[in-house]
């Protein structure tokens, strides 16, 4: 019996745990390892409780998950989640004490490869900065008025149109050159390189816009490839990074000099608009006449009030030498500025002329708002010539009555016609035959009776 008591002191002592104390205790072992984990799967039995609340399971072929999205996570999501969607969960495991479950508590949810995309980009992203390629001090100011626009683009895309169209409207007379380059799929990457470098080794562009209109993720991902980013960042000349709508970010757009929210806005970033430059110009102008003449007002007062005429005549000489110079170059200055336009104009018909071949319907669309124009300034040009042509014409039409066959007709004459035409000679109307006689007043069908040979001249 003393050996019995001692064997059974000497067993483990029990521990008895409530359900409550058991689910924590698991609750406690889970929550460490994965608090924040990924886990990829297919959506089946999605449930949208009246709190707004998401309950659903994810599931492969031999297993499955429970798990719940809060609606307060919801609210960054880009998309509505359904049955039989593949995804990327991320969040953490956390037990459901009441039914005794572990369940996976959704922060977030991607499509399926989405995630191993935006976990690329991140990565890319962390190791460029790191390098300093997205450092501000590396940045490179845009020229202020640029003569010669480097793109690199698809040709056949809406984005070329809508920056030529606005590059054009801005500051016409601009010089624009595309390099043609796909913007996604197999091939993309090392179009959109070869352009970039096309325009750093011929120095020709003094800036260059790169990017493409808006799409997915996997649309964009050129723009996210590490080669993009250096050619980018390897440029000579000042980059503009232009890539899908203003939500979409990329790798390109922290490389690049500058960032625009869409090819729309680059165009309008790369350029000034000559309207605005004008006005400027005008207030400056203005401004400067304005100061000027209160100079000389002040200074013709103290030369007056010192009664010191022949000091005034001079400044009066003076000035107005100088001013004849200022005129002279003005004249100089807008002599040259219409040169220019006129060069650029010849450049951008020439440049249209080479685009046309990809997308005729900006041209047209601008040749018809230029008809429409002309239109309404040459309507008054056009009635006047109309009625000088309706002058001419009554004469003519005049002349013309007076050498009409009809009246031939009216002195006795007809016109006699069969199945072959008119009939010159007897023998085109062989007797029996129908014809069609013509007089000045009438017509006649007839047959022939008897046919009669030509008169000899005596």
């Amino acid at each position: 019996m003393e050996q019995f008591a001692l064997e059974f002191n000497l067993a483990p002592e029990r521990r008895i745990f409530t359900v409550s104390e058991l689910n924590a205790a698991i609750r406690g072992v889970l929550e460490g390892p994965f608090a924040d984990v990924w886990v990829s799967g297919e959506i089946s039995g999605l449930k949208l409780a009246a709190s707004g609340h998401y309950y659903f399971t994810l599931k492969e072929r031999d297993a499955q998950v429970k798990c719940v999205a809060f609606r307060s996570a919801q609210r960054y999501w880009k998309y509505k989640p359904q049955d039989g969607l593949a995804v990327l969960a991320r969040g953490r495991i956390d037990v459901y004490e009441a039914r005794g479950e572990y369940q996976l508590v959704v922060e977030t949810l991607e499509p399926q490869g989405a995630g191993a995309l935006q976990l690329a980009f991140e990565q890319l992203k962390k190791k460029l900065a790191a390098e300093g390629l997205f450092a501000v001090e590396r940045k490179r100011p845009l020229p202020r008025f640029p003569r010669r626009i480097g793109i690199v683009t698809s040709p056949r895309g809406a984005a070329i149109a809508d920056m030529v169209q606005i590059l054009t409207h801005r500051f016409p007379g601009v010089h624009i050159r595309l390099f043609p380059a796909l913007v996604q799929g197999e091939g993309s990457v090392e179009e959109v390189c070869r352009g970039l470098d096309y325009f750093s080794r011929s120095r020709w562009a003094e800036v260059v816009i790169v990017g493409r209109g808006g799409g997915s993720l996997e649309d964009l991902w050129t723009f996210n490839v590490e080669a993009v980013a250096r050619a980018i960042a390897q440029s000579t000349i000042p980059v503009i990074s232009a890539v899908g709508h203003e939500t979409d970010v990329t790798i390109a757009d922290f490389v690049a000099d500058r960032r625009a929210a869409t090819p729309s806005a680059a165009a309008e970033m790369a350029v000034p608009a000559r309207e605005e430059l004008l006005e400027r110009i005008a207030r400056a102008r203005a401004k400067g006449g304005q100061a000027l003449r209160y100079r000389l007002a002040m200074l013709e007062k103290r030369l007056r009030q010192q009664g010191i005429d022949r000091a005034l005549g001079l400044l009066h000489r003076r000035v107005g030498r100088a001013l004849q110079r200022v005129d002279e170059q003005e004249y100089r200055m807008r002599e040259r500025m219409r040169a220019a336009f006129d060069r650029g104009e010849r450049a951008r018909r020439a440049l249209e002329a080479r685009l046309r071949r990809f997308d005729m319907r900006p041209r047209l669309a601008a040749a018809r708002r230029r008809l429409e124009a002309a239109h309404a300034a040459c309507g008054q040009s056009v009635q006047l010539r109309l009625a000088r042509r309706r002058s001419e014409l009554a004469q003519l039409a005049a002349k013309l009555s007076q050498l009409s066959p009809l009246r031939i007709l009216e002195r006795g004459y007809a016109i006699v016609s069969n199945e072959g035409g008119i009939v010159k000679d007897s023998a085109a109307a062989p007797s029996g035959s129908g014809i069609h006689v013509r007089l000045a007043q009438g017509e006649l069908d007839a047959v022939v009776e008897r046919v009669h040979g030509p008169r000899q001249p005596h």
